[in-house]
């Protein structure tokens, strides 16, 4: 063989390479749902493998069910994560987590810069799909940056846990390392995953394991464009801090501004809610100390945003909380973060639409900027389109089991909004069942995406309009 061959084999395999992403680049939903199919069908394969379990060997919908809750970033689960699945089973699922978490978008972005080492305009709308950026900019910046900040994340809240582990509860390094880590990735990237199989219960009363997981789901869920705008103003803000530059929230986007402006309000409404209703139920928090109540309402009132993780049980929980939880499941986090749910801007901008309707505004302001009405178009409809997703898989599983409505509809937002926090029903669920929660799964993790990137992107102006009528509303 010539010593010209490796180089003609391996320009071949990039030509191939380029060839197809240029094939999906063309069609983005494609390319989106392409993409995470492959990676749940992966995850299934290496989960159905002997080595993946420590005893039985996993069924079919068992494997696929966990590599879709780990790619989708869910945390649902038929079977226990700690004790069911071996090392090597936990290394898949933390894969198929990091990979969810980091979006499939941006792992193609990054193979096109690989390939290409260039970005085309057509690439970079694309990319700017799945990380929500503002502005088209330099989207190799963008993507690094995005593997940078996740790896900062996940490397802090996992040496903090690993010394908390370490000082408490593990019985070597080796085991708080494993355990750390595990948790640190699961968190941040809202999967909700634990190695325990009352998940984050026996901590409840313990800051050093709670907090730092509140803050790393927190900041994941919140989104990239928000991490990186707050950082980048506080960067400007130390190095021009003795001139007379104003660096200030209210220079902040609007989806900045909106985002964290929610995303606070429905933290205080969670936690004052939860802690409220939960306080003296005995199933739930009545025996807790009061610093221990706090802590757990603040958990709890925190984690259906984004994660799975619970600290009390969720199928003993009030009424009231569970419709809480509900909504606040189906709100979700920020844009392009790591939470589901129909987003937090998609919920204020809703808000925001119905204040200038009921003050008789043609137009929709919202903090000294006017809203396009495609972009209230959107809102609505991926409201809409989400509440139908929600609603047709909750009758189809009520028709499949004799479980209370309460009970399924929670299940189903929490699958839906790729939450992962169940009241003890699914694994018990038919196959037929679980095989419905997969798809809503994966439908609430790509659909919004899909459906946002199909109204941004393939927008037709019309040559024409049609004589204006008025139907009756209300």
């Amino acid at each position: 063989m010539s010593a010209a061959d490796p180089d003609e084999a391996a320009s071949d395999v990039r030509s191939r390479l380029a060839r197809l992403a240029n094939a999906f680049i063309k069609y983005p939903a494609r390319m989106i749902v392409a993409g995470y199919l492959v990676v749940v069908l992966i995850g299934t394969a290496l989960l159905s493998l002997p080595a993946a379990t420590l005893n039985d060997r996993a069924t079919f919908v068992e494997a696929l069910f966990t590599a879709t809750s780990a790619a989708c970033i869910t945390g649902l689960v038929v079977v226990d994560t700690g004790s069911y699945w071996s090392s090597f089973g936990h290394a898949v699922i933390l894969g198929l987590i990091q990979l969810g978490g980091l979006g499939i978008m941006t792992v193609a972005s990054l193979l096109g810069l690989l390939v290409a080492r260039r970005m085309g305009l057509r690439m970079q709308l694309i990319a700017q799909t799945e990380t929500k950026s503002l502005r088209l900019g330099d989207m190799r910046r963008v993507v690094v940056g995005v593997i940078k900040m996740s790896i900062i994340i996940e490397v802090v809240t996992a040496t903090v846990l690993t010394l908390r582990y370490w000082a408490v509860y593990a019985d070597s390094f080796g085991e708080a390392l494993y355990w750390g880590v595990f948790h640190a990735v699961s968190a941040f990237n809202s999967a909700g995953f634990a190695l325990q199989a009352d998940s984050m219960m026996e901590y409840v009363g313990d800051p050093l394991i709670l907090v730092p997981v509140i803050v790393a789901f927190t900041l994941g869920a919140i989104g990239f464009p928000v991490i990186f705008e707050v950082t980048k103003h506080i960067r400007q803000q130390i190095r021009e801090s003795n001139a007379n530059v104003d660096q200030s929230p209210r220079h902040w986007t609007v989806h900045t501004k909106i985002t964290v402006l929610t995303h606070g309000v429905l933290a205080v409404v969670g936690i004052f809610s939860v802690t409220m209703f939960e306080w003296a139920n005995p199933a739930t928090m009545g025996p807790l100390s009061t610093m221990e109540k706090l802590l757990a309402g603040s958990f709890q009132g925190l984690a259906p945003r984004s994660v799975g993780f619970n600290t009390i049980e969720t199928g003993d929980m009030n009424s009231a909380t569970v419709l809480i939880t509900n909504v606040l499941m189906f709100i979700g986090g920020g844009s392009a973060g790591t939470a589901g749910g129909i987003k937090v801007a998609t919920f204020a901008l809703l808000g925001f639409v119905i204040l200038a309707e009921l003050r008789g505004q043609p137009t929709v302001h919202v903090m000294g900027r006017r809203i396009a009405e495609s972009v209230q178009r959107q809102a609505l409809s991926v409201a809409l389109m989400s509440i139908a997703a929600v609603m047709t898989g909750t009758v189809i599983i009520l028709s499949l089991t004799d479980h209370r409505l309460e009970t399924v509809l929670f299940e189903v937002i929490s699958a839906f909004c790729t939450v992962g926090l169940s009241m003890g029903i699914t694994a018990d669920l038919p196959e037929v069942a679980q095989v419905i929660l997969c798809v809503l799964m994966f439908a609430g993790r790509i659909g919004p995406i899909i459906l946002a990137s199909a109204l941004a992107l393939q927008e037709r102006p019309r040559r024409y309009e049609l004589p204006e009528e008025r139907p009756i509303v209300g």
